[in-house]
This record gives C-alpha cells, structure tokens and sequence, in this order.
C-alpha cells in the first residue's frame, strides 16, 4: 500500500493559509517528498508526516517555489543527526542548478546525493535498500517555462503464487519467496520460472505528481490508469487558458480533462494561483468534466491498497 499527504497547494507565494504545494508518500516504511518549497518541513511537521525518515526528495524543476525550502529542510534533518545519505533527483543538471542551494544550507553531516532519472526509470531499492523491491520511480518531461519532470510511482504486485503447483514440483519452502517475486529458481538440476507456479498477473498501484505544467502528452501517457493524480490547476477560470499556456500552467478544467482522458481513479488539483481565494468556487465546471476530481487541500491524505 502507498500513503500519500498532499502538504500543501499553493503557487509562487506561501500564505498563512495556504502552504507551497509538495507531497508526501510512504511506502513500506520509506517517504520521498515530492517538491520542497519555502516552508515545507513546517508543513510535515504540522501533519505528522515523518521528517526524518525521508530518503528521496524528487523535485520536479528549480523554480524558487519548488526548491527555495531545501536549505532548511537539510540543516534540519543535520541537526536531527542524520547520517545515512539523502537522494535528490530533477531534471537536466542538477549539480549545477542546485549549487547555490546548497551552499546555502552549509556542511551538513550526511551525503548528499544529487542524480537524474533515467529514461527507465529507477528501482528505489538501489538508492535505498529498506524500499520495497517492487517500488519504482519514474521520470516525465512536461511543459513548463524551464526544464521539468513529473514523476510518477508505481507499486507492481506479483502475480498469485499458487503452492499446491509448488508443492507438485516438490519445491521446498525456502525457494517460495523467490519465486513469488518473479525470479527463478535453480532445484535438482532444472530451472524453475515463476510462471510455472504463479496464477495471471495482478494490478499494481500507480500515483503521478504533475509539477508545473501545461497540458502535454508525456503528463497524459504517464496518468494512464493512475490511482490517485494530484495535479497542477493554477487558473481557476477557463477564460485563462491562454495565459495558462504560456506560463507553462493548467486551468481547473484542463487538470480534470487530463484526468478523464487517462482514466485516472482519483484527482487531486494543487497549486492555485495566489489570486484564487477558494478554489472550490470552480469545483463544478470541474465535476461536470471528471467528476471524481477532489479540490486538494493542506493535510489532506489518502492509503493506496491493492484491490482484492
């Protein structure tokens, strides 16, 4: 299962009531933060959400409401006495777009591991042993004024291991485990693929976080099917869309038109423009486009669980 915060949904300007938008996700016991703008580590402490055990920041571009948090946020978790490393990913160079950042943060007493995502993606066990084996991270160009990446995370489930079919082929119990998480095995001088003891496959769980970004195909490829979308929809009204587009932002409407054309299962809309005063004034023009579409809010969460 997968555990997700939604920190906060503001844009360009934290407010007293409204904090930057970021996002939080747990699984097996490992958090990555999603976004890390000014005052970001004040909204996980008020929501609870684990600050010492993140291990994974993905940050989505280097826009000052994206990552101006970051110095903070490493003091902190230094002062805490952390010693294990810390992976950072974003796109293009990211070494050289957080230099200042991190110059700015001081020596802190833990590595600090600065990377991109492959076009494959990444096995989070590889930064991070204690991550499931089946948890995956990948990356997604989207449209923005600079370079940026969405992300999306997904949790594969290994197909129904089936033990009488096991227990047929004598065999024994140690080399289960294997099997079940789609690797062979070798046993009195043969080998054994999962596929001979394992039913059909099951679906997985799926979570995108969007970043900033105008409408695009990468962000509607990549929500195919997802389990919970939490997007950016800056422009309540959708006599903005021109201005939308070329600041690199949605509208409401096109966050959920997103989400009905990639038969997303829930959306969450972030990262309103500082002019919005209640986003849920355009939840109905909303709805009447995908009406499953949750107008996201600080401290809002979610458990993400495999259907039956």
């Amino acid at each position: 299962m997968i555990d997700i915060t939604l920190l906060g949904t503001g844009a360009l300007l934290p407010l007293p009531e409204r904090a930057l938008t970021a996002a939080m996700l747990r699984c097996g016991g490992c958090t990555m933060l999603f976004d890390c703008g000014e005052g970001t580590q004040t909204a996980v402490r008020k929501h609870r959400a684990g600050l010492s055990d993140i291990s994974v920041i993905a940050l989505t571009h280097y826009h000052g409401d994206h990552i101006f948090g970051l110095p903070g946020l490493l003091q902190t978790l230094g002062t805490q006495g952390r010693i294990t490393p810390l992976h950072i990913l974003g796109p293009g160079n990211i070494r050289r777009e957080l230099a200042p950042i991190l110059r700015l943060a001081g020596g802190v007493p833990f590595p600090v591991i600065l990377q991109g995502v492959p076009k494959e993606g990444i096995t989070l066990q590889d930064l991070d042993v204690a991550w499931p084996r089946e948890a995956r991270l990948t990356a997604f160009a989207t449209k923005h004024r600079v370079a940026s990446q969405g992300y999306a995370f997904t949790l594969s489930r290994p197909a129904e291991f089936l033990p009488d079919k096991a227990r047929e082929m004598g065999l024994p119990v140690i080399l289960w485990n294997q099997l079940q998480h789609g690797e062979p095995v070798q046993w009195e001088g043969r080998t054994v693929k999962p596929d001979q003891v394992t039913g059909e496959a099951r679906r997985g769980l799926k979570f995108v976080f969007s970043g900033d970004t105008a409408p695009c195909e990468t962000l509607m490829e990549a929500s195919q099917e997802a389990d919970l979308l939490i997007c950016e929809a800056t422009y309540g009204d959708d006599s903005q869309q021109d201005t939308a587009f070329e600041r690199g932002h949605m509208t409401f409407a096109q966050a959920a038109q997103t989400a009905r054309d990639a038969g997303v299962r829930r959306l969450w809309l972030a990262h309103y423009s500082q002019m919005i005063q209640d986003p849920q004034e355009h939840m109905d023009a909303v709805r009447r486009i995908y009406p499953e579409a949750v107008c996201g809010n600080e401290g809002m969460k979610i458990q993400l669980c495999f259907d039956v």
